[in-house]
């Protein structure tokens, strides 16, 4: 089924949405569109911003993520880099494998490359797999 980009955004929160309430987390829902964040989560007498992104594998059966976000308004297409400082977790929801998957952002650089499988080259040193990203940092 194909989707259009504001679905499968929405998609991707639900997904999560799900997957964080099935971990235990309270969630919260901003009353709009223009934070940096999708969700606030709430376990622990501890919250958390969580940004939450659609993703499908590439070609190659990787999970790629960069830190930005692109949209158009009346001035074209708008490419803006994500602010770190105001996200606690990145969450990929991934139709794919429909799994989430969960990252702390300030530790990566300007992406992240995610596996489901081990590359043709055998490598595993310094190769990110996605089933140790499927629980909050």
């Amino acid at each position: 089924m194909e989707h259009h980009t504001k679905l499968k955004g929405d998609l991707g929160v639900f997904k999560a949405q799900v997957d964080l309430y099935e971990k235990g987390y309270m969630i919260l829902i901003p009353h709009t569109e223009h934070a940096a964040f999708d969700l606030v989560i709430y376990k622990n007498q501890e919250f958390k911003r969580v940004q939450v992104k659609y993703r499908g594998l590439n070609r190659s059966g990787v999970l790629e993520v960069r830190f930005r976000s692109t949209y158009c308004n009346s001035k074209g297409v708008v490419t803006k880099e994500t602010n770190k400082k105001e996200i606690d977790i990145y969450c990929v929801y991934c139709p794919n494998t429909d799994e989430c998957y969960y990252f702390d952002p300030k530790v990566c650089k300007k992406s992240l490359t995610l596996r489901v499988k081990t590359p043709k080259n055998k490598q595993v040193e310094n190769v990110h797999f996605v089933n140790e990203y499927r629980q909050l940092p």
